[in-house]
């Protein structure tokens, strides 16, 4: 893109300057020609006068080149002679260009020539001239303007590419560009400059609110694990029955949640590490399946042994299992295809929100899927990431959500 706008800079300056050029060009010519031109019809003028004297006087002259209907006169200035005008006009006499001077005498053409030869070449001299000059002007306008856009197209390269790691999630990310100063008030604005300048304070800004939200996130989870611990100890000493049930059903969703608070907070702070080791896709999507005891059908087309983290995958296909069976419809269906796992409700699917930003913590999208916190979703989408794998949102043509994961690391069969 920048290489394509470093160009197109250089060919619009380019293009400026040729068009400048041909019309500075024009003009110069016209006038040069006009004045060298002018001074020839002059002497030609003169040379008439004195020839129409002569002959008016019946004398002979042999200064001048001159004759009465002489051959070779153009038509156009015999028919201005006939009409009692005088003109002059470029013709040939004998193959050679002449500047030709007629006027009438007795009804007839009385006409003087001059040698026109050294005029044409001065004037395509003059013309040569201010061809090389605009071609050098163009040259050196076009050289100029390559390495001025090229000093854009950098910084812009450059930009651009801390815009993309900020985007990537990497919001350390500078350009470093120095904001103007009070003495620089005076020099020409710098756009580009201005565009770093604000990337860099937007990014500043974004990582101070997120690292703000990710202590806030921390300190309440840390903040809620000990009295929930004894909240949850102090409960199992109630005598059983309905309330005993209902405070721990509570006390129980309120631990999980505080879990999972924790758990996004150390995903936010990169604290997570995989502890890879061979799995067989297959056997562990029954056994997670299985183990979540939702009606779920597991389908296996082709099995695979990758390297992956066993926990990590157990969290991610349990949260997207939980995910369906609450907020989706009803069959659940998981299928392995070699490394990829798909994991298909039948419910009203994603929200739009969701498939083009991703999940959002305590954020649901639609409310036609139900209640809950966003968070599943968004340690799905943190541990898929610490495990490298690929995870796409999708809604089926025929309704439903459908979530697809590219786990890496497929191993070869045993024995090839």
């Amino acid at each position: 893109m920048t290489s394509s706008l470093r160009w197109k800079i250089a060919l619009t300056t380019t293009a400026v300057c040729c068009a400048v050029a041909a019309v500075l060009g024009v003009l110069v010519h016209n006038e040069v020609a006009e004045e060298i031109v002018g001074q020839v019809r002059k002497d030609a003028s003169r040379d008439l006068e004195h020839a129409v004297a002569h002959y008016t006087y019946g004398t002979t002259h042999g200064d001048v080149n001159s004759a009465v209907d002489p051959p070779g006169l153009p038509e156009a200035l015999r028919r201005l002679v006939a009409r009692g005008e005088t003109g002059s006009m470029v013709g040939e006499r004998t193959g050679k260009p002449v500047m030709w001077a007629a006027g009438p005498a007795d009804g007839k053409a009385l006409a003087v020539w001059l040698p026109y030869g050294a005029t044409r070449d001065r004037l395509r001299e003059v013309d040569t001239a201010i061809l090389a000059s605009a071609a050098l002007a163009a040259g050196v306008v076009a050289l100029a303007g390559l390495f001025l856009a090229g000093r854009i197209s950098r910084r812009l390269t450059t930009t651009a590419a801390v815009a993309r790691r900020i985007s990537a999630g990497d919001l350390d990310a500078r350009v470093g560009y120095p904001a103007a100063g009070p003495e620089e008030r005076f020099r020409l604005h710098d756009e580009v400059r201005d565009v770093a300048v604000a990337l860099d304070s937007m990014a500043a800004s974004l990582q101070e609110r997120l690292e703000a939200e990710k202590r806030f996130t921390a300190d309440v989870a840390h903040d809620l694990r000990t009295p929930l611990a004894g909240s949850l100890a102090a409960a199992s000493l109630l005598p059983e029955g309905r309330p005993k049930e209902m405070i721990n059903d509570r006390l129980k969703a309120l631990h999980r949640l505080t879990e999972d608070l924790l758990e996004i907070s150390r995903l936010d702070a990169g604290a997570e590490r995989a502890d890879l080791t061979e799995v067989e896709l297959g056997r562990a999507v029954r056994r997670i399946v299985a183990a979540t005891g939702l009606p779920v059908s597991v389908t296996v087309a082709r099995d695979a042994v990758v390297l992956t983290d066993r926990r990590r995958l157990d969290r991610i296909l349990a949260n997207l299992l939980v995910n369906a069976d609450k907020h989706g419809g009803p069959p659940v269906e998981v299928s392995v295809d070699g490394p990829v796992v798909v994991v298909r409700d039948h419910g009203p699917g994603y929200p739009p929100g969701l498939i083009e930003r991703g999940p959002q913590r305590f954020r649901t999208g639609d409310p036609g899927r139900g209640r809950g916190h966003g968070l599943g979703l968004t340690i799905v989408a943190g541990q898929a990431a610490v495990l490298k794998i690929g995870l796409r949102f999708a809604n089926a043509p025929g309704g439903g959500a459908v979530t697809t994961l590219h786990l890496p690391g497929e191993l070869p069969p045993a024995g090839s």
